[in-house]
């Protein structure tokens, strides 16, 4: 199996499940969800969608976001829509992991699987987002007490 088409195993599962429910319960607010098209990140992001009651047909899925290196996740980001304030990205190790710790203010040894990043940034425009951001949240599936 290609690595674009391997899916979520059942603790991945079970992991992004919990994480959406905590989310969810804290009453985050989003405006916009893109994706990775890839197999396992398309499941992530379905599976915390309907965590947190996003509509899936409003989900941008993004060639780009199949990326492991982040200079093309940046290259999303720095397109989104200006008038958005929060936006969800559901992608790949190691890109998410290395935006974490070059856009935040927290060293993150990794991002596991169903891990959650979100990261602030006093700027007013997506192209401005850079080495100026704040760690918010960073939260691992085993962190959440079911």
């Amino acid at each position: 199996m290609s690595d674009r088409s391997r899916p979520l195993q059942a603790r991945g599962i079970n992991d992004v499940s919990k994480v959406g429910d905590f989310f969810a319960e804290q009453g985050y607010k989003i405006d916009a969800v893109y994706s990775s098209p890839a197999e396992r990140a398309a499941m992530t992001c379905s599976i915390f969608c309907s965590s947190i009651d996003w509509p899936l047909e409003k989900v941008v899925f993004n060639e780009k976001l199949y990326d492991f290196s982040g200079d093309l996740v940046s290259k999303v980001v720095e397109n989104l829509n200006d008038e958005w304030h929060t936006v969800m990205i559901f992608g790949h190790n190691f890109a998410l992991t290395k935006l974490a710790n070059s856009w935040g203010d927290e060293a993150i040894a990794n991002v596991p699987t169903g891990g959650l990043v979100m990261l602030s940034f006093e700027v007013n425009s997506w192209r401005k987002v850079g080495t100026n951001g704040k760690t918010e949240l960073f939260i691992k599936p085993k962190q959440i007490s079911i």
